[in-house]
């Protein structure tokens, strides 16, 4: 990575610094987590904003960019301190990512007050496409309940009769589950929500799932949480068909590997679709990174692009808001995913694909194999004020 590392808590900032006879850096904070066991998906998220930029010629809009890292830990009260410090000290003109939903949810205000724009490169809960949305907040990602929605569809194309939930107990959980019970037509033979993010021990979960008898086991752990459920799944011999949403990415499946194979999620995103923008970006960034991105980074990728639309649109002057917010809600910018539009809350209108995961040589990969819904919008877009 270009740039400089500050001493601090896992936190780097870069710098691109401004050619001659150019106007005053766009600045832009970037809140993920970038320590402990999940940093993984925040480092997936920071890599592929880097190749965003890249791809833009290290400017945005045609200005100079600076990028402020920050961590916030997987904790909401980090994440809101993190947030305000890049407002208040750093006077950025963006925020950009939050993989989890309650930190998100905690970081919302300041970020709103503030005027300040959020872009949402992952964390998608239910109040921010309600109640809580706002013209300063975009998502690059997805409402939570829409993948576990796209799976409730592909359950019931399967024939399932019955279901066995399980889940971590924090806003993107219940959300989650919530979403697969709007769309799945059979039986709840049971729900679990877990401690979240400290309990890694599923027995007594994966017990009662199998005394419930289900069809099916649908499950929403993401990072390492998903690797450990998936282990446990395997050691406890369990033969009851699993389905699942965010469990199963690039940033697990090294560790999954062939524990992965025959179990189906969905994705808005999926690392081979066809377009060439997304191509450029798989390439790229396995040629940096010798691995491939995940679903996050090319949501992370998205909102560089989306950002970079924005400025573009105003010759640089990011004082210009309100114009900067009709530009970004065109969604006109070539989007990893191919297609979509936003919808009056902001959160995109867009296809959900199954993916599988298959053996080549000693790899395992992610793969398309349909999609499940196309041009979906979140169920929650009514009760948005915005109008």
């Amino acid at each position: 990575m270009r740039g400089h590392l500050i001493v601090g808590v896992a936190l780097s900032a870069l710098l691109v610094g401004p050619a001659a006879g150019q106007g005053k850096p766009v600045k832009i904070g970037f809140v993920t987590t970038l320590s402990g066991p999940t940093a993984v998906i925040g480092n997936d998220m920071r890599n592929s904003f880097e190749i965003a930029l890249d791809h833009l010629g290290r400017k945005i809009g045609g200005q100079p960019v600076e990028v402020i890292y920050e961590d916030d830990q997987q904790k909401p009260e980090v994440g809101v301190q993190k947030t305000q410090k890049l407002i208040e000290s750093d006077k950025v003109d963006f925020i950009v990512g939050y993989i989890w939903s309650n930190v998100l949810l905690a970081s919302l205000k300041p970020a709103v007050d503030s005027k300040t724009f959020l872009i949402s490169a992952n964390a998608g809960p239910s109040q921010l496409a309600g109640e809580l949305c706002s013209p300063y907040v975009f998502s690059t990602s997805w409402q939570n309940d829409q993948t576990p929605q796209a799976m409730g569809l592909y359950m019931n194309q399967k024939g399932v009769k019955s279901a066995f939930l399980i889940g971590p107990n924090y806003a993107a959980g219940k959300d989650m589950l919530a979403g697969l019970k709007s769309t799945f037509k059979g039986q709840i033979a049971g729900e679990e929500y877990t401690k979240w993010p400290d309990q890694l021990d599923f027995s007594a979960e994966l017990s009662k799932a199998r005394a419930a008898k289900p069809d099916a086991i649908f499950v929403f752990y993401p990072g390492a949480a998903g690797v450990q459920f998936l282990n446990q799944y395997n050691q406890a011999g369990l033969k009851i068909p699993l389905y699942t949403a965010f469990t199963i990415d690039e940033t697990t499946l090294p560790r999954q590997k062939d524990l992965a194979l025959g179990v189906p999620g969905a994705q808005e995103w999926v690392n081979d679709l066809p377009n060439e923008q997304n191509k450029r970006f798989v390439a790229d960034y396995k040629a940096k990174h010798k691995t491939g991105p995940s679903f996050y980074g090319a949501q992370a990728y998205d909102a560089a692009a989306l950002i970079d639309s924005a400025v573009a649109a105003v010759k640089g002057d990011t004082s210009k808001k309100e114009e900067m917010r009709k530009e970004m809600e065109k969604a006109n910018f070539k989007s990893v995913r191919g297609n979509f539009k936003f919808g009056p809350n902001h959160m995109p209108i867009q296809n959900f694909y199954l993916q599988d995961v298959v053996k080549t040589g000693d790899d395992f990969v992610l793969k398309t194999v349909a999609t499940i819904v196309e041009n979906d919008q979140d169920r929650y877009h009514d009760k948005c004020p915005m109008k």
